[in-house]
């Protein structure tokens, strides 16, 4: 109905304007219209993809955070600040709370600083620039279609697209959508198949250099994120709305307003992310200290082996119930130990991809849906994540994969 509608509309308006010919078109309004194609618009969006990949995915989630992981933290800051805290506090178990393997100077702020904020800058400064550019409104129009056969429209792709920054912000920008029925799905999928940018830059350096893999991380995400938006589309009731967006003109993006939004949204994330990462470090020392956090990882280590991991995944998991990310710097410990490559690697990345929204996410969600969806989301992901992590590492080790 919505596509014949438009139809008609775009028939109306043939009859009232006019058009220029095509050979007067300059360059900006041609590459605006092949952008928007059905046909090669495709190469366009994949040309972008490639860029984010390098620019996120190798020179943030990669050179910047081998930089700042190994050589900053491994060998600066943390035996500095591991010798002033061991020569101060003489009791181990104190210690413990400000250095060592949990620690909130070794850990905590070590994930956010090293491992997250590179990836995080560097997601942000790709999204402004194609925010500022004009490209994000023709990625509407392009991918309408496709969206229309998962319950949305067009103008989802906007808290689609940041939610590959933040799930937590992508969440509450939900609310420019027209129905409630838009709005469930999209927070459906952010909660399931999108993962923020910190998590997705852990996962692209876990995976880097191994094309296969990265490709069947690709493929699962994408077949997962439109088989839970079909299902829901057919499941949740409503009608579907009209979809109209004005397109400016395409533009040189202003340096002055890419570092604007780049330092306000970092900022942002950063103020968010850090006291969290702090205090998981914090809980997880009390966790130890009484017993809970051996007992939880106990619990965890029973669906991580079903699904072929090492029973030291299980405490990534743990960590994915505090932030995502945080969870996938676990797996990251885990492939610098050797404890996982090959298909367990796989397997794990597409496991704590598809986990349990973080903290953050989880409140936001309370209080943009209510407890009863936020609790129902959240007893559908957990079984769904292990369920499909199950699928994959049977599937893979059945045809004899080799990564």
């Amino acid at each position: 109905i919505t596509i014949a509608r438009q139809r008609e509309i775009m028939e109306i308006i043939k009859k009232v304007t006019t058009s220029s010919p095509a050979g007067t078109l300059d360059f900006r309004e041609r590459l605006s219209r092949l952008m928007m194609h059905p046909l090669s618009g495709i190469p366009i969006l994949l040309l972008i993809i490639y860029g984010f990949y390098e620019f996120v995915g190798v020179l943030g989630a990669q050179i910047s955070v081998d930089f700042l992981e190994e050589t900053v933290f491994g060998e600066y800051i943390n035996p500095f600040v591991t010798g002033i805290v061991t020569s101060i506090i003489p009791w181990k178990v104190w210690q413990d709370l400000f250095v060592h393997q949990y620690g909130i100077i070794t850990l905590g702020i070590r994930y956010a600083i090293a491992i997250i904020l590179p990836v995080v800058t560097t997601f942000f400064i790709a999204f402004s620039i194609m925010e500022d550019s004009g490209y994000l409104p023709r990625l509407a129009m392009f991918i309408d279609r496709l969206f229309k056969k998962i319950g949305l429209n067009g103008r989802a792709v906007i808290p689609v697209v940041l939610g590959f920054g933040c799930d937590t912000m992508a969440t509450i920008v939900t609310r420019t959508l027209e129905t409630k029925r838009e709005r469930i799905i999209a927070t459906v999928l952010l909660s399931l198949a999108v993962p923020c940018s910190a998590q997705l830059g852990v996962i692209l350096a876990l995976l880097a250099g191994n094309f296969t893999a990265l490709w069947i991380f690709v493929g699962v995400m994408a077949i997962v994120f439109l088989f839970t938006g079909f299902l829901a589309a057919r499941i949740i009731p409503g009608e579907r709305p009209l979809f109209f967006m004005e397109v400016p003109p395409l533009r040189w993006p202003k340096l002055s307003n890419v570092f604007t939004k780049t330092y306000t949204r970092v900022e942002w994330y950063f103020k968010e992310v850090l006291p969290l990462f702090i205090l998981a470090s914090i809980l997880i020392w009390a966790g130890r200290l009484t017993g809970l956090f051996d007992l939880l990882t106990n619990a965890l280590s029973y669906p991580a082996a079903l699904i072929g991991l090492p029973k030291e995944a299980a405490t990534a998991f743990l960590y994915g119930f505090f932030r995502r990310d945080f969870g996938a710097a676990g797996l990251y410990d885990l492939k610098t130990q050797g404890l996982l490559n090959g298909i367990p690697l796989v397997v794990s990345v597409v496991t704590i991809a598809l986990f349990m929204p973080c903290i953050a996410q989880f409140s936001v969600t309370i209080k943009e849906r209510g407890w009863k969806m936020a609790l129902g989301m959240a007893a559908f992901i957990f079984p769904f994540a292990f369920f499909i992590g199950y699928m994959v590492n049977l599937v893979l080790n059945g045809l004899g994969v080799t990564l």
